[in-house]
């Protein structure tokens, strides 16, 4: 007879849906067949996207997640939990009930912006994402944008990040990654859980279709948890898948393409 085949590690994303299938739903799932793992999702938005930007975004009712959540959890079980767009207050209060109830390492990308500018997180969430999110997080993962909406602070160097790092730990995630993409230089990221830094430098690339590197690093991350890998492991297997896909985006449409998340399959390009 033939042996059965070995399931897979189990990861679930909690996000919107790119219909340009850059970033989103569409690159969590991408990053999570790439490295290996069974992806599965809870969609929390549509939105109407390309690479020129967010032309409309519609939430979805919070019972419509909360049952999707239910659905998988309940009959197939998670290994880790990842988390994107999730624009309201509502929302936000609804996951993070959920993710406090699932006891897996949970990935919270706190996306408060796109690619282009345009804002995917309404002010009146703010707060739930401090005091009901980041606390059931194991590990967060926000960009400079997003540091500065949830802490105000503006960082512009590396003393900016540790700053921005003892901020947000004390809103309770276990660890944070700050990513310093946006300054110049290198492309360095920060991770700490208050006692351990972990500086993950790799060349800056010019290409600029990037878009959908926060949800590929968060899904990436969320990937090697599940695998077993501690937090500082998986972050440096998920630095390191990003900067590949960086380094193979493409041009799509008229604006900023998206990262390549099958880079590996066809070799680095």
């Amino acid at each position: 007879m033939t042996a059965p085949a070995p399931i897979p590690p189990r990861v679930l994303t909690v996000a919107g849906s790119d219909s340009g299938g850059g970033a989103g739903i569409q690159a969590d799932l991408k990053t999570m067949l790439a490295l290996g793992t069974h992806g599965m999702s809870v969609l929390t938005a549509v939105t109407a996207q390309n690479s020129l930007g967010v032309q409309g975004a519609w939430e979805l009712p919070a019972d419509a997640v909360r049952a999707q959540y239910r659905s998988v959890v309940d009959d197939i079980g998670v290994q880790a939990v990842k988390t994107g767009m999730l624009s309201s207050a509502v929302l936000v209060d609804t996951v993070a009930e959920l993710l406090a109830e699932t006891g897996a390492p949970v990935v919270v990308d706190p996306v408060g912006v796109s690619k282009h500018g345009d804002p995917l997180l309404a002010a009146e969430a703010l707060d739930s994402v401090r005091t009901k999110l980041l606390p059931v997080a194991t590990v967060a993962t926000p960009n400079l944008d997003e540091v500065a909406q949830l802490t105000g602070l503006t960082v512009t160097d590396e003393a900016g990040m540790r700053r921005a790092a003892a901020e947000l730990l004390a809103h309770g995630p276990r660890w944070v990654v700050i990513k310093g993409g946006h300054l110049p230089g290198e492309a360095v990221d920060l991770l700490t859980d208050g006692d351990e830094e972990h500086w993950l430098r790799a060349p800056r690339l010019d290409n600029r279709h990037t878009h959908g590197t926060g949800c590929t690093l968060a899904s990436a991350i969320a990937c090697g948890l599940a695998r077993g890998q501690d937090v500082p492991a998986a972050v440096r297997g998920a630095k390191e898948y990003v900067t590949g896909a960086i380094r193979a985006g493409f041009a799509l449409g008229g604006g900023i393409g998206p990262v390549d998340h099958g880079w590996q399959t066809r070799g680095e390009r």
